[in-house]
């Protein structure tokens, strides 16, 4: 009698097991179906990391090297630029600031500042970048070696403009009269030594 008991209870439990089995497959199936993808790209707003390093290859923007007071001190020529890690504008705008860092980089500051960690106040300082910041990104600010602005645009500014701003600033010819610069290809170097 105990053993009829006993199967009854085994049969019972397995069937109850199985049906817990189920329940859970289904209910992990409906979660994994349920969950948005976390993959962010250059065309949207989501954060995917310090934008300097996915979409511009250059991670040695973030952190600056001198704050904007310290480079106003030092009467250094600036390029301030705001940005914001989620946002496409900035994305794309981010191998425009790694291309001013690669001409200008040794002899002018290039700080780009995330506008997420301007600390709100009602006042700034002049030599704090919330003082110069308008509400829009990306946006861009050229400064002299006097510490004026000689350049301020919002949006998608041509590298250009900001080359000429430049150009004026260290005394250099214009672009027309000038052999017009190019990147070095990515693989140029490497195809050199396999010769």
């Amino acid at each position: 009698m105990n053993s009829i008991k006993f199967l009854f209870l085994h049969k019972k439990l397995t069937r109850w097991r199985r049906l817990l089995s189920k329940c859970v497959l289904v209910v992990v199936c409906l979660f994994i179906i349920s969950m948005q993808s976390a993959y962010a790209g250059l065309n949207d707003d989501r954060y995917d990391g310090n934008i300097f390093v996915v979409y511009a290859g250059n991670g040695s923007l973030v952190p600056s090297r001198l704050t904007l007071a310290q480079a106003l001190a030092e009467h250094k020529p600036i390029f301030l630029a705001f940005y914001v890690d989620d946002s496409s504008d900035s994305k794309k705008y981010a191998i425009s600031i790694s291309r001013v860092q690669e001409l200008y980089g040794r002899v002018a500051e290039i700080i780009p500042i995330n506008v997420d960690t301007i600390p709100p106040k009602q006042t700034y300082k002049s030599t704090e970048p919330g003082y110069y910041y308008s509400g829009s990104i990306p946006q861009v600010l050229v400064f002299n070696r006097s510490g004026q602005v000689v350049l301020n645009k919002k949006g998608q500014v041509a590298f250009e403009d900001i080359d000429d701003e430049f150009r004026k600033i260290f005394n250099l010819l214009p672009r027309t009269e000038t052999a017009q610069l190019k990147r070095r290809a990515f693989n140029e170097f490497s195809s050199e030594l396999a010769k």
